[in-house]
């Protein structure tokens, strides 16, 4: 049985309620409570006039969400991916690799021409490599997780094999 993705990339303005709730509440979940990591997740780039929320719902529940931040919010000379998250249950079904893949493809379509800078945790580098990202940081501390930052550039991912 095939499971139907709706991916969506709206506008802050253009959230309802309940995919506002869903995406706060799943990025709490994860990135506050899992990972144990109390920091203020609210920080006023997600109601930027041009952040994008990119998330789909699997049987009604929001199971994947980043956003995509334009130039100067996080990166003076680039857009940004951020807060990239898989609800639990979902991890392992490849699902992470489809929402970049998707994402990936909404930047160009947002943001054409312009190049993509990550802030990733360290450990998950080798995923991002498979999506066109390159390593351009030393290791560093961020909430106590070691992260990285990285690039992509589409001329790169063109000759990867992305899952």
């Amino acid at each position: 049985m095939t499971i139907i993705k709706n991916w969506q990339a709206p506008k802050f303005t253009q959230l309802t309620t309940n995919e506002l709730y869903d995406l706060l509440k799943l990025r709490i979940d994860i990135f506050v409570v899992e990972q144990t990591c109390f920091y203020p997740d609210l920080d006023d780039h997600d109601r930027h006039p041009d952040t994008r929320h990119f998330f789909c719902y699997q049987n009604g529940q929001m199971t994947a969400y980043l956003r995509i931040l334009p130039k100067g919010l996080t990166y003076q000379d680039y857009i940004s991916i951020g807060r990239v998250v898989i609800v639990p249950s979902a991890r392992g079904t490849g699902l992470g690799h489809e929402l970049m893949k998707e994402a990936l493809t909404a930047c160009e379509k947002y943001f054409p021409q312009d190049t993509i800078k990550i802030s990733a945790q360290e450990h998950l580098e080798k995923f991002y490599n498979q999506h066109g990202f390159e390593r351009v940081s030393d290791m560093y501390l961020e909430d106590d997780i070691p992260h990285i930052c990285l690039l992509y550039t589409s001329d790169a991912a063109d000759d990867l094999l992305c899952v």
